[in-house]
């Protein structure tokens, strides 16, 4: 069976203000063609199809025709919810959906019931497990602490106990929205720490052919089993460096994998320039760059006169500009934004507590600081279920 693996559309974000929904679009059309043209068994999508709870119009209009398109190619579809969906949202009308072939799969109760499809070599079980927020399903799964580890590995419990009754020879995909160490983030996925941890184990997935990853927007290969399909469209400068792909995956009748990398259509290349604004509006060798969307971050030891206006003369798509003169870390002027970038939530606190009462929290502090956090995510994960 060939599959196609892809995840983190995003539909409804914008790239620096920019307008992504066009080139939504045409990564739908590249992604319909290519099932087509490679002959496609069945797509699966690992998560965050929408970028948020409530959606716009044009976004949902967008959805709507990647459904159809996709029924009327006869292409089954195996789609989940990720941290940025409304699960419930999402999955409303997946029964009557189901019928056309494409396979909502939103509920986590359902993490253990797989989409059976076959190939000449017998049955497929796809398993669905949806984005599993720790606090809201932790009685589901009858764990004691919410953690992504504990919630993760009881529901593939589910998916190996439904998988042992099925026929031997049965082959096996789950599709799965988490951070799975070993990966790389970038910058423009949501922050799903809990208890100071984000990420769990490969091994948490162990028993199955494939694993069809969402969340973290770079492809990457975490096991030959466990990949990264990655979002097909940048989301931040972060990304400059990625290669926006879907991975093409053969399974074969024993289950062995062969996986190949098809490209997205890149709508513009990203760039990020850095140096003295004069230097930048003249060197030479950044003339590559005039076509593309630009983050420019001007290193002046004094902040120039009009920088956009001056940068995008020559750089018209110019969409984000950085001011970080070259100073010392220590240096007393060294921006707040500055000072705190790459610091989680957790360590900015632990900072402030520090400062001032002149010591930083003990173990039991930590604790505290760490379940107040963790009580906000889940509370704001509640409000975005509600909305």
């Amino acid at each position: 069976m060939r599959l196609l693996h892809t995840s983190d559309w995003h539909l409804g974000r914008s790239f620096h203000r920019v307008n992504m929904l066009g080139a939504q679009a045409a990564f739908i059309g590249h992604l319909v063609t290519t099932a087509r043209e490679r002959e496609v068994d069945a797509v699966v999508v690992s998560g965050d199809v929408y970028d948020r709870a409530v959606p716009p119009l044009a976004a949902v209009e967008l959805f709507d025709d990647a459904l159809h398109r996709l029924a009327d190619l006869g292409v089954p579809t195996v789609m989940i919810s990720g941290n940025h969906d409304s699960a419930r949202r999402l999955g409303v009308g997946a029964g009557l959906i189901g019928r056309a072939g494409i396979h909502l799969r939103t509920a986590p109760s359902a993490a253990g019931t797989p989409v059976m499809l076959a190939d000449s070599h017998g049955d497929i079980a796809f398993y669905g497990l949806p984005y599993l927020e720790p606090a809201l399903v932790k009685d589901e799964f009858g764990v004691e602490k919410a953690g992504h580890e504990s919630v993760l590995a009881a529901a593939m419990d589910r998916v190996r106990a439904d998988l042992a009754t099925r026929a031997p020879g049965t082959r096996s995909v789950v599709l799965a929205h988490a951070f799975v160490t070993g990966g790389e983030p970038s910058d423009s996925e949501r922050d799903i720490t809990v208890g100071g941890v984000a990420s769990v184990p490969a091994g948490v997935f162990d028993g199955v052919d494939y694993v069809a990853l969402g969340h973290l927007h770079g492809a990457q290969t975490i096991t030959e089993r466990v990949r990264y399909s990655g979002s097909p469209l940048p989301y931040s400068f972060s990304e400059t460096d990625h290669r926006k792909t879907m991975w093409l995956v053969d399974l074969d009748a024993e289950g062995a994998l062969t996986a190949e990398r098809v490209d997205c259509p890149v709508p513009r290349a990203l760039a990020r320039i850095s140096g003295p604004l004069e230097e930048l509006l003249a060197d030479p060798a950044l003339t590559r760059y005039e076509e593309a969307w630009v983050e420019a971050t001007l290193t002046d030891a004094v902040r120039p006169a009009d920088p956009m206006a001056r940068l995008t003369e020559r750089f018209p798509g110019t969409l984000s500009l950085v001011f970080a003169p070259d100073r010392a870390p220590d240096d007393p002027d060294v921006s707040y934004a500055r000072r705190l970038a790459g610091r989680s939530d957790q360590e900015i606190a632990e900072d402030f507590v520090a400062h001032v009462r002149g010591a930083g929290p003990d173990p039991r502090e930590q604790g505290v600081l760490r379940d107040a956090f963790d009580a906000v995510r889940a509370e704001d994960a509640v409000r975005e279920v509600a909305r």
